[in-house]
């Protein structure tokens, strides 16, 4: 891996999305970083950011997002490894491409989730045209799912604006209307 290089990769947590979900159903996401350079001023492989407000720093605006930086250079570093112990440790040594095969072989057997992972890394790098094909599925996958609830809520939007049509035509009030609906005056009148 050349010193500039930086790996980003987004994992779903809490209520994360399922294949085939919908991107509005996403709770939770964490961003991680896996660099090969030292990135931030600190001894600590391992760093996670959250956003805060900058004067109060334990003032916390979403806990939907963190921001996880692993840096591998001090990962490297570390005279004790616990690869038994920490499954973090098991990741680092998996991602690392200084690790020699016996261990990447003993971390995978070690950690289901690491086999599974290599699996469909496997799978997915066998070409260029099946890490497209694969890319193209899944984005396709969530913008259909997508289109699907804007759909809905565009649906949901037009029914509630024959329901202004008709109650406007009944001649209820502006502001009945809009304490029904929602709709602004300015909507209403151009209904």
């Amino acid at each position: 891996m050349d010193k500039r290089s930086l790996f980003y990769w987004s994992k779903e947590y809490a209520a994360g999305l399922k294949e085939g979900q919908d991107y509005i159903d996403l709770a939770k996401v964490i961003a991680i970083n896996i660099v090969d350079f030292e990135f931030l001023n600190t001894e600590k492989f391992h760093t996670v950011f959250h956003l805060r407000e900058d004067r109060e720093t334990t003032l916390i605006l979403t806990d939907v997002l963190e921001i996880h930086y692993l840096d591998m250079v001090k990962w490297r570093r570390l005279r004790e490894k616990d690869i038994v112990g920490e499954p973090l440790h098991r990741w680092l040594a998996y991602f690392d491409r200084g690790s020699p095969p016996e261990l990447l072989e003993e971390v995978k057997k070690m950690d289901d989730a690491i086999h599974r992972a290599d699996e469909r890394m496997v799978y997915v790098t066998g070409d260029a045209e099946a890490i497209r094909a694969y890319e193209m599925r899944q984005m396709g996958i969530y913008d259909m799912n997508t289109m699907r609830h804007e759909g809905k809520l565009e649906g949901k939007a037009e029914g509630i604006e024959e329901i202004a049509r008709k109650m406007k035509a009944l001649g209820d009030s502006i502001d009945r209307i809009h304490s029904i609906t929602g709709l602004s005056a300015e909507a209403i009148e151009s209904l």
